[in-house]
């Protein structure tokens, strides 16, 4: 699966590229160097980064499945303990 990026995220990720290497190394990066550099990260990075955050949502979906039974659990057979309680609704 190929990572893609809206034009307008990869223009900043491009122009954060290019003040990292302003601020931080010894040579700036130009505009081509710094979209080749983020299409590398892209390629050989980015799908381990995915993969990732598909295992943890995965795991907070199954968590919230888990939780249904609770969150929408109704006690069977309840009319007659109901009015053996006193209550008169069914």
């Amino acid at each position: 699966m190929t990572i893609e990026l809206k034009k307008e995220t990869r223009q900043e990720a491009i122009a954060s590229i290019e003040r990292y290497f302003r601020e931080n190394m010894d040579e700036p990066i130009g505009n081509i160097a710094a979209g080749a550099l983020l299409g590398f990260f892209l390629e050989e990075i980015g799908p381990a980064i995915f993969n990732q955050a598909v295992t943890e949502v995965q795991e907070r979906l199954q968590a919230r499945i888990m939780e249904v039974d609770i969150e929408v659990h109704e006690d069977e057979f309840q009319y007659w303990r109901r009015r053996e309680r006193g209550s008169k609704r069914p």
